[in-house]
């Protein structure tokens, strides 16, 4: 009998399901963040707990596994991690691809994941082309990680008197320690832990949030503007994020739901591999 695997790994959280070669459930499991880019051996760590859950007692030399996992646009950490696992078959390729694949089939339209981190990917005929998602430190704007990075650098930027010293940046200062508190904690979070102050973003009327809010949502315009090209082709919004910027996008584009998620993506993913 084959079992196959999808896993879903994002910044913050990882998931995994496995189904029998009838499509019927073995199992699910959660666990902690996967971005293999940013932490391979914490990611491996998680990858292997939601694993073990979907799977239980079934053997791992009977896996087809397709991975869906941040940081997987790092070659190297890609072919690290698929070198590792105990499966069978193991395909690791991006998230942004599994959930294309879980958002739109094979239909042509546009997929916006935003959570953690971000990002941006056209299908058109077929053919898949993926911008932006190159990690907090060199992108992925508008993104939980982006948004809370974003405002501790406006916090401190308005203890030094560049910007105005809003009560969100107070707030920020009293919170984490002062500025030595923020700098200490920029230098050992992990993208998921910046995208845990987003939510001090969302929905706040403080000028700060608002100003951050919409950069965010420029930046997330502007990737979609760049992928219709001029057409008029439907988008999706996932991730956490999706329902703060799907307002915002509908002003211009056709916001369409998901025809399933990314971990749908992943099944159908590992599926495809034994055709």
């Amino acid at each position: 009998m084959t079992i196959f695997l999808g896993v879903d790994g994002g910044g913050s959280t990882c998931r995994a399901r496995a189904i029998d070669e009838a499509g019927r459930l073995i199992g699910e499991g959660i666990s902690g963040p996967a971005n293999i880019s940013t932490d391979l051996e914490g990611a491996l760590s998680a990858i292997v707990a939601a694993c073990n859950a979907a799977l239980g007692p079934h053997d791992h030399g009977t896996v087809r596994a397709a991975l869906g996992l941040a940081g997987a646009n790092d070659p190297v950490a890609a072919r690290t991690m698929q070198s590792r696992l105990p499966f069978r078959e193991s395909h690791v390729v991006t998230d942004g691809q599994i959930s294309v694949l879980g958002a739109l089939g094979h239909q042509d339209g546009i997929v916006a994941a935003i959570g953690t981190g971000s990002v941006f990917i056209l299908q058109k005929g077929g053919r898949q082309r993926e911008i932006g998602g190159k990690g907090l430190i060199l992108g992925d704007e508008a993104s939980g990680a982006w948004i809370g990075r974003k405002l501790l650098s406006r916090t401190l930027r308005a203890l030094d008197g560049f910007a105005p010293m809003t009560p969100l940046c107070q707030e920020m200062l009293d919170t984490m320690g002062g500025d030595a508190g923020i700098i200490s904690f920029a230098a050992r979070a992990r993208p998921a832990d910046f995208a845990t102050l987003a939510a001090h973003i969302i929905q706040s009327a403080d000028p700060t949030a608002v100003a951050i809010l919409a950069e965010a949502g420029d930046e997330c315009a502007r990737a979609i503007d760049i992928l219709q090209g001029g057409l008029q082709l439907p988008v999706v919004l996932l991730g956490g994020l999706a329902a703060v910027f799907a307002p915002i996008m509908a002003r211009r584009w056709t916001v369409a739901p998901p025809l399933g998620s990314a971990l749908d993506g992943a099944i159908l993913l590992a599926r495809s591999y034994a055709e």
